[in-house]
């Protein structure tokens, strides 16, 4: 099986520009793709980054600049078997959930994220194509069903949660323990509550450090 992890390599996560600088945000992406990749690699599965440019990642690497959809589309064209997508910043991601998306039943398969995207999946149908626009869980089910092909939804909070803005890294620090968690608490985000709710913080120290 293909397994592609899209990373954007120049300028990621910019929601979370307000938080972090233009360099934490590249290390969190950095730290989030290792969680991704370790967890991969502990259910056997040697993935392919697709990357914005060159990077080192410790596995094979193609290198595409072109936006998510396209560059998705022609990695995944011709291949003969099936073929997976999992986001880089996942950094709740664990083998358990990574092992039930690749195992599931279905001509596609569906890791939905909870801001209704797409955060993982897994296609056998060889006509299958993504489409990371909109609300693109509910694309995928459509395109999917427009091929012929069974969906199979996983229902996954460790793969739902992807990080893209302050909150999502709540989520992070409670939940995680990989080197994702780490990384953010060493530019010294911590956990608070803001009328009842989990939000985040920054000790005054550590904001801007790296930038």
């Amino acid at each position: 099986m293909d397994v592609l992890v899209p990373y954007d390599t120049r300028d990621p996560k910019t929601r979370l520009g307000p938080f972090l600088t233009a360099a934490e945000r590249r290390s969190l992406a950095r730290a989030m793709l290792t969680d991704v990749l370790d967890s991969l690699s502990r259910v056997g599965v040697e993935p392919t980054v697709l990357a914005t440019e060159a990077v080192e990642a410790g596995v094979p690497v193609r290198v595409d600049d072109r936006p998510l959809t396209p560059a998705v589309n022609a990695a995944i064209a011709g291949r003969d078997g099936p073929v997976a997508v999992v986001m880089a910043d996942l950094g709740l991601a664990t083998p358990a959930a990574l092992e039930r998306l690749l195992t599931a039943e279905g001509g596609v398969v569906l890791a939905p994220g909870l801001g209704g995207g797409t955060n993982a999946l897994l296609a056998r149908h060889p006509e299958f194509r993504v489409d990371y626009h909109g609300v693109s869980y509910r694309d995928h089910r459509a395109a999917a069903r427009a091929v012929g092909a069974a969906v199979t939804t996983v229902d996954s909070f460790r793969l739902a949660v992807d990080v893209d803005d302050p909150a999502d890294l709540a989520e992070v620090l409670v939940h995680g323990d990989g080197e994702t968690a780490t990384h953010l608490r060493t530019l010294g985000v911590e956990v608070t509550t803001d009328g009842g709710r989990v939000a985040v913080t920054r000790s005054a120290e550590k904001s801007g450090e790296t930038g």
